[in-house]
């Protein structure tokens, strides 16, 4: 049921050294091509990386938050065709989205690398230094980075308990809504 999965996904950022089976990755890429796109446009491009040299250059686009991705079993990495594309960092995030929820799905886990927007460690844009590494044209626009790969430790899945239903408005702001028990 998507609620348990959606309860059980966690952000794993250690690894084992195992390669994933390539039908798994045929799932988890159908569920990336399966996502709604604003005017069903389709503006993404994803890219498979499983190059253990490749997921280590990688590993070193920004300063924080992407070194674990030097012992992923793979990366896929999230572009929009600029020229096409009307609302491609939200057309990216449902794709990425997507393929995090198949890849819980295939039993693996997976963490969002956040590229657009970050800086190397010398300054220069994360997407810049992501498009050089892997040959990306101009026109694509690098939104984020998928970590993936059989987690190396059990992960916790959250606690129904902790959920802020305070966030939940019901037709105006600061009004609770009435249709829960809480």
């Amino acid at each position: 049921m998507l609620y348990k999965l959606l309860q059980k996904r966690r952000s794993v950022r250690t690894f084992e050294p195992r390669a994933v089976e390539p039908e798994k990755l045929e799932r988890i890429f159908q569920a990336a091509l399966l996502s709604p796109s604003s005017k069903g446009i389709q503006p993404w491009s994803f890219i498979l990386v499983d190059d253990p040299a490749l997921l280590t250059t990688l590993s070193n686009c920004k300063p924080h938050g992407a070194s674990f991705l030097a012992n992923a079993a793979f990366a896929i990495v999230v572009c929009a065709d600029l020229e096409v594309a009307t609302a491609w960092i939200e057309d990216c995030s449902i794709a990425a989205i997507n393929a995090q929820i198949a890849i819980e799905e295939e039993g693996l886990g997976s963490c969002w690398i956040q590229i657009r927007g970050r800086k190397t460690q010398d300054g220069k844009p994360s997407t810049e230094y992501v498009k050089t590494s892997l040959s990306i044209p101009d026109r694509l626009e690098v939104e984020a980075i998928i970590a993936g790969g059989y987690p190396a430790e059990p992960q916790i899945p959250h606690s129904l308990e902790d959920l802020k239903w305070e966030r939940v408005h019901h037709n105006s702001f600061g009004k609770k809504l009435s249709l829960l028990k809480k």
